[in-house]
């Protein structure tokens, strides 16, 4: 079969077997359907080897509280009714710890799932837009949820745009969030920046490029902040960066500072990659301009930019007082990276909202 990238699988499944059994066996429902769950075919990343497991023909269904009462009958109507395939691509799935599992015509699973809308949307994130977002919500929220929230597409919207409002109140943090969020982006930098030139003075050239690693992941994601991408996990980090208007440089100069080159090749790298996205932190308008250029850090023989520059400037931007003087954390998936944790919303917002109630790093010690 030929690949059918899967949002227009999901579009067609909607439109040309979910909806039908819909109209046929609930003609009075209100419902709303899309595609917002996660996978690569939310960004537009999938392909034909994305086929081999958690891909298929899925849709989204959402009802109103008041209709919870028949959430069962639906997802009975839609275990008899579906077809067993759609397109040529089956519909049904062995059981699996993913997703959908593995594509099986003899499985007991199948993609279409129905959910009450509220309720979705505080198991998936901790919280219900519809009710607001606060400062602390943004913070607690992994920016992989929010491409994917914000992604996918929505194929209907009979709830009075229910679905559409939630995903829209999403689309962007506030100001003075973000200047919080690219403090705390800068400020990780500033930490690191001179530490490859230091392994790199001692011979350790596994821990010098370990180190750049770190940093190109980290200018990255805060080049994806900066155009108002939220940045995905990192198996699609740098295809997505890649796609920035005005990427190509970056790309270039960090291909080199990852590369086989000596420690002069990756400090220039490093260098023009670290210059060129703190001139689109300048370009954004958030903060005073830093225009900030390479130094030598101290008296030693390696450069850095003195990243901390930006992230005060940013800082001193910040009118919001609850976040004005806080420690530049910034969002939960700048300071944790277990995707255990930051895939379960409840372990994720309990540990980012602890360190938003105390306003610091708690103790290790306890």
């Amino acid at each position: 079969m030929a690949f059918l990238p899967g949002l227009t699988l999901a579009r067609r499944y909607h439109d040309e077997a979910v909806a039908p059994i819909l109209r046929d066996r609930f003609p009075d429902l209100r419902y709303a359907a899309g595609l917002l769950d996660g996978g690569s075919e939310l960004l537009g990343l999938d392909s034909a080897r994305s086929t081999d497991h958690d891909w298929g023909p899925r849709v989204q269904v959402f009802v109103v509280a008041a209709d919870a009462a028949r959430i069962s009958g639906l997802r009975a109507a839609f275990d008899a009714d579906l077809p067993t395939e759609f397109l040529g691509w089956p519909t049904r799935f062995t059981a699996g710890d993913g997703r959908l599992g593995v594509a099986d015509p003899a499985g007991t699973r199948h993609g279409v799932s129905v959910d009450e809308l509220a309720g979705w949307w505080r198991d998936r994130l901790g919280f219900d837009p519809a009710a607001g977002v606060t400062t602390a919500d943004w913070l607690a929220t992994p920016t992989q949820r929010l491409a994917e929230v914000t992604g996918g597409a929505v194929f209907h919207d009979g709830l009075d745009g229910a679905l559409t409002t939630r995903r829209t109140a999403l689309a962007w943090y506030p100001p003075d969030v973000w200047r919080h969020v690219l403090a705390a982006a800068w400020t990780r930098i500033g930490q690191a920046e001179h530490l490859p030139g230091r392994c790199a003075e001692v011979g350790d050239e596994v821990g010098s490029r370990m180190v750049a690693a770190g940093l190109a992941r980290d200018l990255m994601r805060l080049g994806l902040l900066l155009h108002r991408r939220w940045p995905p996990y990192d198996k699609w980090l740098g295809t997505v960066f890649g796609e920035l208007a005005g990427a190509a440089p970056v790309v270039a100069a960090l291909t080199d500072a990852l590369g086989p080159g000596d420690w002069t090749r990756r400090q220039a790298g490093l260098i023009a990659a670290l210059e060129a996205v703190a001139r689109w932190t300048d370009e954004t308008g958030l903060a005073a301009p830093v225009h900030a250029r390479a130094r030598p850090f101290h008296r030693r023989p390696f450069l850095v930019l003195h990243a901390d520059r930006i992230a005060a400037a940013l800082r001193a931007a910040v009118t919001d007082p609850a976040l004005r003087d806080r420690p530049p954390l910034g969002a939960v998936d700048q300071y944790v990276h277990s995707v255990d944790v930051l895939t379960h919303a409840g372990l994720v917002r309990g540990l980012a909202e602890r360190l938003w109630s105390t306003g610091a790093v708690p103790d290790p010690r306890g």
